[in-house]
């Protein structure tokens, strides 16, 4: 009886690990919200900036892009703020409370598995 309740807690923290990971497959059906402003795998701007390389990247600082950010995503940036998941996960949730007068209108991500997911495929390997 022990032994079946460690595997399953070896398994459940297993999944959730896996879950916290993200997938990328997963990832790039939640961006479809996200493709008539954003392109996440060429280096293409639209409505808003190209999300190519966006993770690990400073806060309004893509040069192609330069003079479309807010002042306020370009005072994060400069502030220190970098896309990281953290960062990011916290921004596609809610990016009002994180940019509160920047210029993108999406609401946000409510779903942990969906931010995950789109973050997996924000760090993939471009394939255009």
């Amino acid at each position: 009886m022990r032994m079946t309740a460690s595997l399953a807690m070896a398994a459940l923290l297993i999944s959730s690990a896996a879950q916290a990971d993200g997938d990328a497959v997963a990832g790039k059906k939640v961006f479809n919200k996200c493709m008539s402003c954003h392109d996440a795998k060429t280096d293409k701007n639209k409505i808003g900036p190209s999300l190519l390389g966006v993770v690990g990247r400073k806060a309004g600082t893509l040069e192609s892009f330069a003079g479309k950010f807010s002042d306020n995503i370009k005072e994060a940036g400069a502030g220190g703020l970098v896309w990281d998941d953290a960062n990011l996960t916290a921004y596609l949730r809610d990016p009002k409370a994180v940019i509160p007068k920047g210029k993108m209108a999406f609401p946000g991500l409510k779903s942990d598995e969906d931010l995950a997911n789109v973050i997996a495929y924000l760090k993939a390997d471009p394939k255009p």
